[in-house]
């Protein structure tokens, strides 16, 4: 039995991101009705909002969904109460400290998993009590380490020194892409990019045309001095990249950044002013479908690649 399957009692180890702007109900459900684990991104929410997306993602899925936390963001104790009163079975968190809230969350029979993007982290959540880990690489798109360590590489680190369930993401928009992943360790994907690019993620619709059309190299990592956040590159990436050719400070940096420049650009269609967060496997994203033909096609694919790697034995004569 998969550890991530059985966690969690979905059909498929394929974890959706949480990501702001993009994860509502709609994504949520959808990816929780197709096999996986939906979940809804609190980050972009008032906690009355929030309230509301749950309560309509109970009455459109009969599957498990769960609630991404970053811990980074106000109303912490809010959305918390909220989640305990909406009777919330899986929780993720993320950008903050897994010991503030860890115990709270398990006393209250919640399942609890952390996001990191290094071992030091990934031992630390353990320690923290936590059900599981997501690792996530360099890749990524949003918030992400400082320290540039990609899936690849981070993956087999963690998984050699953790004893619990372990999640791969950043990068991961494929079935081949799953398969790499989890042959290293993983015992399930988070995969978030891939899902901003459905016909049910709560983003602009300007925004994933925007990540069908990127190319290699059009995101960047930047903001290291604030929040590490990659970003495709658009007027306001240049803005950022501009300032630092002229040793802009940290308040600086952050008067530009503003408020809600994420919202601007990814929830409102702003491509030119908005902060527009994803990854680098956008160069491999192609087209916007509907979450349950993504995940046919993930399935599929890992499939295919299981049987075609079976077949190899480069020690033959």
């Amino acid at each position: 039995m998969n550890k991530i399957k059985e966690l969690f009692n979905i059909q498929y180890p394929i974890v959706q991101g949480g990501m702001i702007w993009a994860s509502g109900w709609k994504l949520a459900s959808a990816v929780s009705n197709s096999g996986g684990l939906g979940l809804i991104g609190a980050g972009s929410m008032y906690p009355d909002v929030l309230r509301e997306h749950i309560q309509k993602c109970k009455k459109t899925t009969n599957t498990p969904f769960g609630v991404n936390i970053p811990m980074l963001y106000p109303n912490l104790e809010e959305i918390i109460k909220i989640i305990i009163e909406e009777d919330i079975k899986i929780v993720f968190t993320s950008a903050g400290n897994p010991k503030t809230y860890t115990s709270f969350l398990k006393e209250k029979g919640i399942t609890v998993v952390h996001v990191v993007s290094s071992l030091k982290f990934a031992l630390k959540a353990q320690d923290a009590g936590v059900d599981a880990i997501v690792a996530e690489g360099f890749e990524a798109g949003g918030h992400n380490g400082r320290d540039e360590t990609t899936t690849l590489a981070l993956i087999p680190m963690i998984k050699e020194q953790i004893k619990i369930p372990l999640i791969a993401a950043g990068g991961i928009a494929t079935g081949t892409a799953m398969y790499a992943v989890m042959a290293l360790g993983a015992d399930g994907v988070q995969i978030g990019s891939r899902f901003v690019a459905s016909e049910e993620a709560s983003s602009h619709p300007d925004f994933k045309k925007m990540v069908v059309d990127a190319k290699e190299g059009d995101t960047h990592l930047t903001l290291k001095e604030l929040a590490p956040v990659r970003l495709l590159k658009n007027k306001f990436y240049q803005d950022v990249a501009n300032l630092y050719a002229k040793g802009a400070s940290v308040t600086e940096l952050k008067a530009l950044l503003g408020r809600a420049r994420a919202k601007r650009g990814m929830f409102e269609g702003d491509l030119e002013e908005g902060e527009l967060e994803i990854g680098q496997v956008s160069g491999l994203i192609h087209d916007i479908k509907p979450v349950a033909i993504i995940v046919k096609k993930l399935i599929n694919d890992f499939e295919n690649t299981r049987k075609r790697m079976s077949n190899i034995n480069f020690l033959e004569e």
